[in-house]
Formats: C-alpha cells, sequence, structure tokens
C-alpha cells in the first residue's frame, strides 16, 4: 500500500482525516516518522500555511504529503480570528482559551455569521496541488457538545441543529470544511 505523510502535530486531524483515506494509502503521521520538531507558519493565508507545511515535510524526507491550514473567519470580527485561529489567545494557548476569547469578543454583537475554510497543499512528487473547503455557520453563545475540537463546542453549521462538537466524527466530515477538502483530496488521488 502506497504511504502518504500528513503533515500535522495535531493527532485530532489525524483522527478525522485518516479514516477518509485509508484503505487508499496508510496514512503517516508525524509521530510515526519520529519528527516532533515545529513546522513554520508564517504565512498570511490559510494557502500559504498550508504549503509551507507541506513543503517542509517534503524538503525533509522526499516523499508524497500534505498538510492543511484551517481558518474559522467571523464577519463581525472582520474575519478573525482567521489565519491565527489556532493561537487566537496567545502563543501556547489552549482550545478552551481560543473559546473563551471568542466569546468574550462576540458579547452583544447580533451577527454571529461565520465559517470555517481549509486549504490542503499535497505535494506528489514534488509537484503541487491545492484543495479547498468551506463551511458557513454561526458562532453560538455557549458550548455545546464534547466532541470535536477546536472551536467546535460553539460553531453550528448553517442547516444543521448541532454544534461540530455535538456531531459524530462521520457527521462532520460530510459537512466540514475539512471533510470537503479532504474529499476532494481523496477524488484526485483516485483518478491519478
Amino acid at each position: 500500500m502506497k504511504e502518504i505523510i500528513i503533515a500535522t502535530h495535531n493527532s485530532h486531524k489525524v483522527e478525522e482525516i485518516k479514516p477518509l483515506l485509508e484503505p487508499l494509502f496508510k496514512v503517516v503521521s508525524l509521530r510515526d516518522l519520529g519528527f516532533d520538531s515545529n513546522i513554520p507558519e508564517t504565512g498570511l493565508t490559510l494557502k500559504e500555511n498550508a504549503r509551507q507545511k507541506a513543503r517542509c515535510i517534503w524538503d525533509k524526507y522526499g516523499k508524497d504529503c500534505f498538510a492543511d491550514d484551517t481558518g474559522l473567519m467571523v464577519e463581525a470580527l472582520d474575519g478573525a480570528p482567521g489565519v491565527y485561529s489556532a493561537r487566537f489567545a496567545g502563543e501556547g494557548c489552549s482550545f478552551e482559551d481560543n473559546i473563551n476569547l471568542l466569546l468574550e469578543k462576540m458579547k452583544g454583537k447580533s451577527n454571529r455569521k461565520a465559517y470555517f475554510a481549509t486549504v490542503i497543499c499535497l505535494i506528489q512528487n514534488g509537484k503541487e496541488m491545492f484543495f479547498e473547503g468551506r463551511c458557513e455557520g454561526t458562532i453560538l453563545e455557549e458550548k455545546k457538545g464534547m466532541e470535536g475540537f477546536g472551536y467546535d463546542p460553539v460553531f453550528l453549521p448553517e442547516g444543521s441543529k448541532e454544534s461540530f462538537a455535538q456531531m459524530s466524527m462521520e457527521a462532520k466530515n460530510r459537512i466540514s470544511h475539512r471533510g470537503i477538502a479532504t474529499s476532494k483530496l481523496v477524488e484526485y488521488l483516485l483518478n491519478r
């Protein structure tokens, strides 16, 4: 079976993406490789960050790999936290810290529209390809649910009565930004 490296230290992302790619590929995480160095994320866009992470791993191992970058864009906050979603509350912050800061900044705001976006950069035989996914929704006033990670407890996808954190992983993967981008990646890989 062909191997593909997922360039992330985030075990939650690996858990979400792995079932979508297997049995097509053996998905190898950075933990599997014993790679524990920080990967730079200095881009100003999701695409730049995804490319930077994938390129870092390609340059080191020379193996097919992909990386994603994801952001939560909140209309009332002029698109913040955006590219800084993972470190919204500062370097080394927790998911909880980010959610608390977001809820604080959203107090009293009637416009709660937001969307998640994911960009995946695949590097295969040295060639770069990009796949994007987007999920529209709103920011809840309080956390709901225990599943998922990141902002999942406060994000209500459009047309749903459940936050991402109230859904099973399978249900979330069908409609989420990462699920959509990964489906495009899988479709591309299947047709190669």
